[in-house]
């Protein structure tokens, strides 16, 4: 597989590659815009991290487009993100009137299941993201569940949103490549549903959240004690949160640390702004060079740190190169990362397995 960026590497690749890259000149769209509506597809809900980082954005790219169009937001939650990925593909105008906002797991689905993916994801021009942040995997803390090690030796119940989505791809390759013996509860439509499951005991744990989206949406959860971060995922270890192992650090050997560090690299693309295939190169440059201004906007990044968003920017053509290089992972490497993904770990939320509900504490 290709040397896979780290997030420091990439962030200081970030200003330098739009400089290099010889992007057409955005002043060939200025007029395009004028009278237009943009439409923002979110791959969530409304309310989680993704979609509150979706609306602050929308209101500050009007600014920074010539003809200043309308922004207005459309969740698209669904099959672990490939729903909205599939639209922008397929369905989607293709002239700059439609951008996404996606978690990128849709890309290893890509890679490694293919099974309802009707897009290929190296041919969205990526424009930029405004955060690259680690991922996480933690436990309520009545559980009595300390650490990684402890999940070797007991069940504990996930809840997930999709087979696809993060919630359920990282127990499960836990379970594979590590020995751990998490049990997956598929059903819930939202993270949202998770989290809430999670409160009322139905649920003793949780993965895929990354911590941008902890801070914001639960971040008394930390504060107090209520959960038990006991793993992250990424390439590195998050600066705030360097005691936390990373799912990588529990490889027994190169070939498994090979696998888990390919799961961990789209975690660097973040929370990314994407447009459909086929738009014009000016369009593009255009696009990318508004996200760019905004992510330096002081009344963005004011409004930001007030809501808890962190800001740490990746620019398009960076993102692009991750994507383009995840997509053509070499052949071995994939079908190892297949098995990996194979599981019979899920559970029926009807059955007598799933603890009985308790009130939050």
């Amino acid at each position: 597989m290709k040397a896979l960026l780290t997030a420091p590497l990439m962030l200081g690749l970030a200003m330098s590659l739009s400089a290099s890259m010889g992007l057409p000149d955005p002043a060939m769209a200025q007029d395009f815009y004028k009278d237009k509506t943009i439409e923002m597809i979110v791959s969530t809900g409304a309310g989680g991290g993704l979609d509150n980082n979706a609306r602050l954005v929308a209101r500050y790219l009007p600014a920074h487009i010539p003809g200043k169009p309308n922004v207005i937001i459309r969740n698209m939650p669904g099959a672990g993100h490939v729903r909205a990925a599939n639209y922008l593909f397929n369905q989607a105008p293709k002239d700059g009137t439609t951008i996404g906002t996606l978690i990128p797991a849709f890309v290893l689905a890509q890679v490694l299941d293919g099974k309802g993916m009707q897009f290929d994801a190296a041919k969205f021009h990526w424009l930029g993201s405004t955060s690259s942040n680690n991922s996480t995997v933690y436990v309520w803390s009545a559980t009595g569940v300390q650490s990684v090690e402890d999940v070797m030796k007991r069940s504990v119940l996930m809840g997930a949103t999709g087979v696809g989505s993060y919630t359920a791809l990282y127990p499960t390759v836990m379970n594979n490549i590590l020995g751990t013996k998490f049990k997956i509860i598929a059903g819930y439509q939202t993270s949202a549903e998770v989290n809430l499951a999670m409160e009322r005991g139905e649920v003793e744990g949780r993965a895929g959240n990354n911590f941008n989206s902890l801070k914001v949406e639960n971040g008394e959860w930390l504060r107090s004690g209520k959960i038990r971060l006991i793993a992250q995922v990424g390439l590195e270890r998050d600066p705030e949160f360097k005691s936390v192992p990373l799912i990588s650090d529990f490889a027994r050997n190169d070939s498994d640390r090979e696998i888990m560090k390919l799961f961990s690299a789209d975690v660097v693309i973040g929370r990314p702004f994407l447009t459909p295939p086929g738009l014009p190169a000016d369009r593009i440059a255009l696009l990318r060079k508004a996200l760019d201004a905004v992510v330096t906007d002081k009344g963005f990044l004011a409004e930001a740190q007030t809501a808890g968003l962190d800001v740490i920017p990746v620019n398009g053509p960076a993102i692009q190169k991750v994507v383009e290089d995840l997509v053509h992972t070499p052949a071995a490497i994939i079908e190892k990362a297949k098995a990996a993904m194979q599981s019979k770990d899920y559970v029926d939320p009807g059955k007598s397995e799933t603890p009985e509900k308790k009130p939050a504490k």
